[in-house]
């Protein structure tokens, strides 16, 4: 896994269009077979040859699974909010399905940032990001309602 050295971001740092970019992760076989049988045991995920016949033409990675190495890969200075990465909310899709030997990363750009009536230290900010393969295909879409904090004084 590659990943870039960015410095966390506070909500002072961050404005409507700010893009970000993380490293790169190398999916293997074994680990979607790992994940799924662990957690998303279906047939696409276990078998190729039981998978040949499905919607997905062949071993698919669970879509978990990809949100799981998503995730990783937005806290490893994908998407560099101080104080971590803190949800409030998500809308995800998979357009494509990962494969073993697939080459992720995710391309994050901030939608809007809503300042909290209640809470002046914080906001929310809508993060769209888009885990794409390395064939630049989207692979996993998702609009996440991140908690943003201002910089302590």
């Amino acid at each position: 896994m590659t990943k870039p050295a960015i410095e966390p971001l506070y909500l002072d740092d961050l404005a409507v269009g700010a893009r970000f970019h993380s490293g790169t992760y190398r999916v293997e076989e074994d680990e979607i077979r790992q994940f799924a049988r662990q957690y998303d045991p279906q047939p696409f995920h276990l078998d190729d040859e039981a998978a040949r016949g499905t919607l997905f033409g062949g071993l698919a990675a669970s879509g978990w699974h990809t949100a799981a190495i998503t995730m990783r890969l937005l806290v490893d200075g994908g998407l560099p909010i101080a104080g971590g990465i803190v949800g409030a909310g998500t809308e995800i899709t998979w357009p494509k399905p990962v494969r073993a030997g697939d080459e992720l990363h995710v391309e994050t750009t901030v939608m809007e940032i809503t300042p909290s009536r209640s809470k002046p230290d914080r906001a929310i900010a809508l993060c769209r990001s888009d885990t794409l393969n390395q064939r630049g295909e989207t692979v996993q879409r998702s609009d996440a309602r991140v908690v943003v904090f201002r910089r302590p004084a």
